[in-house]
């Protein structure tokens, strides 16, 4: 277990990819949210997404909720893009970070965006570059990287061939989605020492979902190799609006406090991070997944 490391780095992703999947929530209380969120001390926050709204009317009222936050600039706040359209809309908005999608399966690609996943390489490239052209990072996320609905197995090196041509064309980083949760903690060590081999100086992130009971301990396994980059959704909220039974990502508290039991560093306050995850349940009028926020640390005892 020598390779855990001493700081992680968690990006609250609930504001985007938690309130997609949730029947539209008022402008205003992405805004509460996101700006509760900010006070947790989590360092990054995936904040809005810039799509269509025919295609996530949840994510319609991006540039509002933008315009509406009250930026920490201790914290870095990113948006989801699905092509260079939306690109330019979150660079004209002003975000320092931006995360573009492609899906190691063909068949999930081609549902999601109409595209072979090599077609959309074709057009992140140009993502890229007008990134960079602004100062501005790119995160290339690789969805499906851990098992499609659609097709099953992703072969590891499909996944990795995906990754390395993103790196290749200049991602800042590289994130891999495990969209529904079909990854284990031994697919995870194999993706993940495969990647490092190909790239061995690029920046890794993971992105896991609870879908099979299996998030947690996905994370304790990337831990265990080193990962120091994750997404967590705050109060378990998610799923995949292109993916059948894909349900909640992992939920923020959950993981801030698997660290600290690993004596890892986060800077969250975990105390204010579950007023956040009730919060994120009333405004979505039902029961959130995260058992913590059920149960409670393990310091909270019985009066």
């Amino acid at each position: 277990m020598s390779d855990i490391p001493a700081r992680v780095v968690l990006r609250e992703v609930g504001p985007r990819d938690g309130l997609q999947n949730e029947p539209p929530v008022p402008t205003s209380e992405k805004i509460a949210l996101i700006d509760a969120l900010a006070q947790t001390g989590v360092g990054e926050i995936e904040a809005v997404s810039y799509v269509h709204p025919r295609a996530i009317p949840q994510m319609a009222d991006a540039a509002d909720v933008w315009a509406g936050i009250a930026r920490d600039p201790s914290i870095a706040y990113s948006a989801l893009v699905p092509n260079l359209v939306g690109a330019r809309r979150a660079l004209e908005a002003g975000f320092a970070d931006i995360e573009v999608v492609v899906s190691a399966s063909r068949t999930h690609n081609l549902r999601n965006i109409n595209r072979t996943p090599e077609e959309s390489l074709d057009a992140i490239a140009e993502v890229i570059a007008a990134a960079h052209a602004q100062g501005v990072r790119c995160q290339v996320i690789v969805a499906t990287a851990f098992g499609c609905p659609y097709e099953g197995e992703v072969p590891e090196e499909q996944v990795v061939g995906l990754a390395r041509r993103a790196v290749a064309l200049g991602a800042d980083s590289i994130c891999f989605g495990d969209t529904t949760g079909m990854g284990s903690p031994p697919r995870v060590g194999r993706l993940v020492g495969r990647f490092r081999d190909a790239c061995p100086d690029a920046v890794l992130a993971l992105h896991f979902h609870n879908t099979r009971g299996t998030g947690m301990a996905n994370l304790a396994a990337a831990l265990a190799l080193g990962v120091d980059r994750f997404d967590a959704s705050v109060g378990g909220l998610g799923g995949c609006p292109y993916a059948p039974g894909a349900s909640g990502n992992i939920a923020t508290e959950e993981a801030v406090y698997l660290l600290q039991e690993f004596g890892v560093e986060t800077g969250v306050d975990l105390d204010r991070l579950l007023e956040v995850a009730e919060f994120a349940q009333r405004i979505v009028g039902h029961e959130l997944p995260s058992g913590l926020l059920k149960a409670g640390p393990r310091t909270r005892l019985a009066g």
